[in-house]
């Protein structure tokens, strides 16, 4: 059975991320699902405007990934959502996966706890809101654990290349990165 990607899309999303992040996870056959915060038309942070495929409030399964794209102020507006916390939450908890880019990991994961104790990336500037207990990395993809973070648009293919690995499996993500041409 296909794995289920929760994608959430909040007003001001950095587009590269964003559609960089549910094409490949497309192309790697996940059952992806973009879900809107604040409806189902989101504006990102460049007057690019996606439609999602359900508002947040409407999503009802329990995803095997929930993936953050960045951008400002869309991070900010992930980080304020009661619902985004919600799920964030309850799939770390779950030890399922849970990525971020950009300025995401910083103002939603830092802010909802799930950087405690962990290594992470994102944005610089931003790890100015990870918690005291988190060890920042200028890598451009970290993983640690179940949580897997990334610094911003020119990293968005190797962060969601490094999201398949850890979904399918490294040969899956080689294969995308050989039809896709990326070095």
């Amino acid at each position: 059975m296909s794995k289920k990607i929760l994608v959430c899309l909040a007003e001001g999303f950095e587009e590269i991320e964003a559609v960089t992040i549910i094409d490949v996870l497309r192309r790697a056959e996940f059952s992806v699902t973009t879900a809107g915060v604040s409806g189902k038309m989101i504006a990102g942070a460049h007057g690019i405007c996606v439609e999602a495929d359900i508002e947040l409030s409407k999503y009802k399964d329990m995803p095997d990934a929930i993936v953050l794209p960045g951008g400002m102020p869309g991070s900010q507006n992930l980080a304020d959502s009661p619902l985004v916390a919600d799920i964030v939450k309850k799939v770390h908890a779950q030890k399922k996966i849970v990525g971020a880019i950009c300025a995401a990991p910083g103002l939603v994961l830092g802010k909802h706890g799930i950087l405690e104790g962990k290594r992470g990336t994102c944005y610089p500037g931003f790890e100015q809101y990870f918690p005291s207990s988190a060890k920042f990395s200028s890598d451009r993809v970290v993983v640690d654990g179940n949580v897997i973070t990334s610094r911003g648009p020119g990293s968005a293919l190797e962060f969601v290349l490094e999201l398949v690995s850890q979904l399918a499996d490294k040969k899956k993500s080689a294969d995308l990165r050989e039809g896709m041409l990326v070095r």
